[in-house]
């Protein structure tokens, strides 16, 4: 049996303060499922961190042995990747438990996590598409502005922290050269960050969509950026707060990695202090990580009210006259 929307999930159209202050009532309710989706998710992040790490240690970190260095940078692509993809699993997960409770069925990090594995392909390839799309340009800008220090700057600079103290003195000419690669990268490197910016918000909704009327990738899309029209500032300003959090939180755990590296100006961090960063990144990722998915699940709700009448739509469901199109707990 279906159930109607309780008081904290009326379905009306809300303003941005309400939003907010229903994602904050959302996540507080219900913390165990959304922390206990985080933590299974923030832990396999922790472990695959501290893999790389167990590399880097083999690699002979901090001096790594020579011609090994390729090897840094495919164990941290490698991490980012595998990261990215258990990233993109809580992402769906938590999109599907704010869906079930936000129309007062009930969620638990079980039923939220397995609701998403069969269609698991589908959620990361709407992401994918979203961050191709959104976030190319800025790669490239990496990829040339690494370029450019790997040119001018001493070999094995970003494996060895000792090179850059053992310098020779700079070639004026070089170094010149090396400021006005900057100058000339700084603003394409600006225009491609908000570009993924703008794209980003576009596609915003595209998981929710995807998650709860089970639409392929390209549908998802398409969806996403017919729903996000008026919307984009206000989902602007939700990813600006999530992100000054957890950067303040990032403020507060990071305080003693500070004063040791001003302690040792130009020396790289022990894997100790390194593997205690790492925690500090689970903890951070298990308190925040569900907070700006559960808001744009509800962003995707309100959007649905406003263009499309869900909430007349839902009160027909509720009433036996129509066919649910959402997936209900259970639901394969």
């Amino acid at each position: 049996m279906t159930k109607q929307p309780g008081p904290l999930n009326e379905l009306r159209p809300l303003n941005l303060g309400e939003i907010l202050d229903r994602t904050a009532a959302l996540y507080r309710t219900n913390f165990l499922v959304f922390a206990g989706i985080a933590v299974l998710f923030a832990g396999a992040m922790l472990l695959i961190q501290m893999l790389h790490l167990g590399a880097l240690a083999e690699l002979g970190y901090p001096e790594v042995r020579p011609r090994l260095e390729w090897a840094v940078a495919v164990s941290a692509v490698l991490s980012i990747l595998v990261t990215l993809l258990v990233a993109g699993v809580e992402v769906a997960a938590i999109s599907r438990a704010v869906a079930w409770i936000h129309l007062g069925e009930p969620a638990t990090v079980r039923s939220a996590t397995s609701g998403v594995l069969p269609r698991l392909g589908r959620y990361l390839w709407v992401m994918t598409i979203a961050g191709v799309r959104a976030w190319t340009p800025l790669a490239v800008m990496y990829v040339a502005i690494f370029a450019l220090m790997f040119a001018f700057l001493p070999h094995g600079f970003l494996t060895h922290p000792g090179v850059m103290q053992r310098v020779p003195p700079p070639n004026p000419a070089a170094m010149l050269e090396l400021g006005l690669g900057f100058l000339v990268f700084a603003p394409l490197f600006a225009g491609a960050l908000v570009y993924g910016i703008l794209m980003s918000l576009r596609y915003s909704l595209a998981v929710p969509a995807s998650v709860v009327e089970n639409l392929p990738a390209r549908q998802a899309i398409k969806k996403s950026i017919q729903l996000s029209k008026g919307a984009r500032g206000r989902i602007f300003v939700l990813g600006l707060l999530v992100y000054a959090l957890r950067v303040m939180l990032g403020i507060v755990f990071g305080i003693p990695f500070l004063i040791y590296a001003m302690r040792h100006v130009g020396q790289a961090l022990p894997l100790g202090l390194l593997a205690i960063q790492q925690l500090a990144a689970f903890a951070i990722n298990t308190l925040i990580g569900p907070i700006y998915s559960a808001g744009l699940t509800l962003f995707y709700y309100d959007q649905r009210v406003r263009k499309e009448g869900f909430d007349l739509e839902w009160m027909m469901r509720s009433a036996g006259l129509t066919e649910p199109l959402e997936i209900l707990p259970g639901e394969t």
